[in-house]
């Protein structure tokens, strides 16, 4: 697949998370949020559970037990970064919690750098400065008076960006996209669930009134966000990737003021430009090339 269609998919998902973000914050009228975050995550394991099934019998080899691990590694990642944006949605907005979870663009590069020693194409440094310069407008250019859901959403961008390496370390060796993507959901789910059914209370009413959010999560959020994430990721870097990704609060945002009614300030929209322009550095710096001595 070309880089710059791996990277549509990785935009792509952005949005859909962007728009995730509404239904995980309307969820929560009705339902926990551990419980919600097992419930979506039980849908799109079931929803992926036949095209994992049909990649593995099409498959030349088993999946490695290391790759396995490797799996599991993610979904506990993607467990701890959800279950912590979610009970941070209880206590924040929207906008806020879709402009820090996209502080992962951040965390990405520098992860990468200094554990695994790998440094990013040199525009990526300059593009994550002006990512994050860009959800800080979307924000009102202000991190002040930060409360408790802020903080754990920070957490949640720092596991997403554990997350995004490890799936970018072990989704091209594996040549299992599909089967990674299963076992991150069926993980997150039983964890989800566990933690959920344990600590939160449960009622068919409650469930009844999450449904359309439970079942949009799931699906689409889920189901179909998450693996786009993981093709797209084949073909391109962990520190693009996360440029792309980091859409997901651009999109937050918009969703937010369309249907929640919330309100962007006008340096937002200086800052959605800006996230624009360091996409398109991310896409096209690297496309650059020193031209030859004559």
């Amino acid at each position: 697949m070309p880089r710059h269609l791996a990277n549509l998919l990785l935009l792509l998902a952005g949005a859909i998370w962007g728009a995730g973000f509404v239904a995980q914050s309307t969820a929560m009228e009705s339902i926990g949020p551990f419980l919600f975050v097992g419930s979506r995550f039980l849908v799109a394991a079931l929803v992926l559970a036949p095209f994992a099934w049909r990649e593995s019998r099409k498959a030349p080899h088993p999946v490695s037990k290391a790759h396995l691990r490797g799996f599991g590694m993610i979904g506990l990642a993607l467990f701890l970064a959800m279950g912590l944006q979610q009970v941070g949605l209880t206590i924040t907005n929207v906008t806020n919690s879709g402009f820090l979870t996209g502080l992962y663009v951040v965390f990405v590069p520098v992860i990468t750098l200094l554990v695994l020693g790998q440094k990013p194409h040199r525009v990526i440094w300059p593009a994550v400065l002006m990512t994050f310069i860009g959800i800080w407008m979307l924000a009102g250019g202000s991190m002040a008076d930060l409360n408790g859901g802020d903080l754990l959403t920070i957490g949640c961008a720092f596991m997403y960006a554990v997350q995004v390496i490890l799936v970018g370390r072990f989704v091209g060796p594996s040549g299992r996209p599909l089967t990674l993507s299963f076992v991150q959901f069926a993980l997150a789910s039983a964890l989800g669930l566990a933690v959920g059914l344990a600590t939160e209370p449960l009622s068919v009413a409650a469930l009844t009134g999450a449904l359309p959010e439970i079942l949009y999560a799931g699906v689409v959020a889920t189901g179909l966000a998450f693996t786009l994430q993981v093709i797209g990721q084949r073909y391109t870097t962990a520190p693009q990737a996360a440029i792309f990704l980091s859409t997901e609060s651009l999109f937050a945002a918009l969703f937010a003021v369309l249907l929640l009614g919330e309100q962007v300030p006008a340096l937002g929209y200086a800052g959605g430009l800006l996230i624009f322009l360091a996409i398109l550095l991310a896409e096209l710096g690297p496309m650059a090339r020193k031209k030859p001595a004559i």
